[in-house]
């Protein structure tokens, strides 16, 4: 299915997105290069993403896209077992620029191909051009989907999380902004994750974590573990910017029912540092017109709850990668996300490198739902 549209929607055909818990078939990744975004010609990015795709590797299959000039050296970096997939991008955050998969649970897969313009277009987007980056969701549907349908709407895969029940949690300051959907774009955008995700409850916090680059994504704010249950990015520090929008979206999550009507359990997960760009790394990043700049001081927009969820389909072994910031608040932090998510291993992969893009690990990956079982 070639999404347009005048074709059936992808709801009107039984099709829905799970949660990022429900069992999958294999997650997606991008290799890193370009050197305006990460340091040194991105060989620390390499290496860290390099170790995200061994923690994963051993639950669900996983399967690097990856550019011809860097086939040879990702090749040879990257786990034995992990499938390699030439394909030409723009940068490296597959979260975004891939597909959002919906399944019947039928043994039907779906890519839904959202609008990418970089983060805001020329408003306020992070570079361009971003061409090849707009057309990954499709290049991936083709391999690991029945194709793609093409969404009318801007929305990066960051930008939404679901709880495979019917109930969506986006963020008003990303999906409303001047250079996505504008301020008056929530009925376009509700409309569009009821036709392509099967929504019944949109749930709009106000605001993402302070200073994120890419204006909001709820994906570093919370992160929902089960139905009806959310890990949220947490401070103490009443003085920090982050705590006046935590606290917004802790009241928020208190009064909300999803779309079965049911309460939300909310598990604070306390932020590293504050942490920022030190001299050093902001040296190493080349200096290109129309990039994102890497300045040193930098607050950078770390969160703990950007993390990935692999739940194998085939080896049945449910693991949690998160990152690791802050060895003052990492143990606090995989503490926290374990109450939150019995029966799940945690694993702790060093984060900082991901970080200095601007996301982190659920950034740089994008689960595959298992084409049969249980949507959540």
């Amino acid at each position: 299915m070639t999404g347009d549209q005048t074709s059936p929607t992808p709801a009107a055909r039984g099709f829905r997105m799970p949660g990022e818990f429900a069992p999958q078939d294999g997650c997606w990744m991008i290799w890193p290069e370009r050197p305006d975004n990460w340091r040194l010609g991105a060989k620390p990015a390499q290496a860290a993403f390099t170790a995200v795709a061994t923690a994963i590797a051993d639950v669900v299959p996983v399967t690097v896209a990856v550019s011809a000039r860097q086939w040879s050296n990702a090749r040879s970096r990257l786990p034995h077992q992990a499938r390699l997939v030439e394909m030409s991008t723009n940068d490296a955050w597959m979260r975004d620029v891939g597909p959002s998969f919906v399944t019947d649970g039928a043994g039907g897969r779906l890519g839904i191909d959202w609008r990418f313009n970089a983060w805001g277009g020329f408003h306020d987007g992070l570079y361009f051009p971003w061409d090849q980056d707009d057309l990954v969701a499709a290049k991936v549907s083709e391999i690991d989907a029945d194709g793609s349908w093409r969404a009318p709407v801007v929305l990066e895969g960051g930008a939404i999380h679901s709880d495979g029940e019917g109930t969506v949690f986006t963020t008003a300051e990303c999906l409303l902004s001047p250079g996505r959907n504008g301020p008056d774009g929530r009925a376009a955008v509700e409309a569009a994750l009821g036709q392509a995700l099967g929504a019944e409850q949109v749930i709009w916090l106000p605001r993402g974590v302070f200073l994120d680059e890419t204006t909001g994504h709820v994906d570093n704010l919370i992160h929902v573990v089960a139905p009806g249950v959310v890990c949220l990015t947490w401070t103490d520090d009443r003085g920090d910017p982050q705590w006046e929008r935590s606290a917004e979206a802790e009241a928020l999550l208190a009064e909300a029912r999803d779309a079965r009507g049911r309460r939300l359990t909310v598990h604070r997960v306390h932020q590293p540092g504050p942490l920022a760009l030190t001299a050093e790394e902001a040296a190493g990043v080349d200096v290109v017109p129309g990039s994102q700049p890497r300045r040193a001081g930098d607050r950078l927009a770390g969160s703990y709850v950007n993390f990935l969820m692999a739940h194998g389909a085939a080896s049945g072994r449910r693991r949690i990668v998160m990152p690791l910031l802050d060895p003052a608040r990492d143990q606090a932090a995989a503490d926290a996300i374990a109450t939150a998510c019995p029966g799940w291993e945690i694993l702790g992969v060093p984060g900082r490198e991901i970080l200095l893009g601007g996301g982190n690990i659920h950034c740089i990956t994008q689960q595959v739902p298992a084409r049969r079982g249980r949507q959540s």
